[in-house]
């Protein structure tokens, strides 16, 4: 019987969950604010993980590329620290080197659903006043 998942994908899944309570209890730094971690991606020799992060914040203030550098730049100085609170937390003979990077597929996709929203509120809108119409 083959095995669901490997490894890699059980350690990018426990990383993800980690990161995302190391993000929200331990950093401080307010350039982050409220950053949720999207996916990992860890390579085959678990060297080196890919964090997408996403950004609370910037969704509610407006799609911001400015807040959104400084974030990514706040995280990726902070990758020694979080990489040694995640060593503690995983029990990993080689704790992966972090590189943070945004994931936009958050902000897309609430594009994407705001859009076939409006489609659908202008073709009821539509309808009634052609109804309206043919009444007359």
């Amino acid at each position: 019987m083959a095995k669901e998942f490997s490894r890699t994908q059980r350690v990018a899944q426990e990383m993800q969950k980690e990161i995302a309570i190391i993000l929200q209890r331990e950093i401080k730094d307010p350039r982050i604010g409220m950053a949720t971690v999207s996916g990992v991606e860890v390579s085959r020799d678990l060297a080196y993980a890919k964090v997408f992060v996403t950004f609370l914040n910037v969704l509610v203030e407006g799609h911001d590329t400015e807040m959104v550098k400084e974030g990514i730049k706040a995280l990726n100085e902070a990758s020694g620290f979080i990489r040694s609170l995640l060593g503690k937390a995983m029990r990993l003979r080689v704790v992966p080197e972090l590189t943070f990077s945004y994931d936009s597929s958050l902000v897309e996709g609430m594009r994407m659903s705001n859009l076939v929203s409006n489609v659908v509120k202008n073709d009821t809108q539509r309808r009634v006043t052609a109804d309206r119409n043919e009444e007359e």
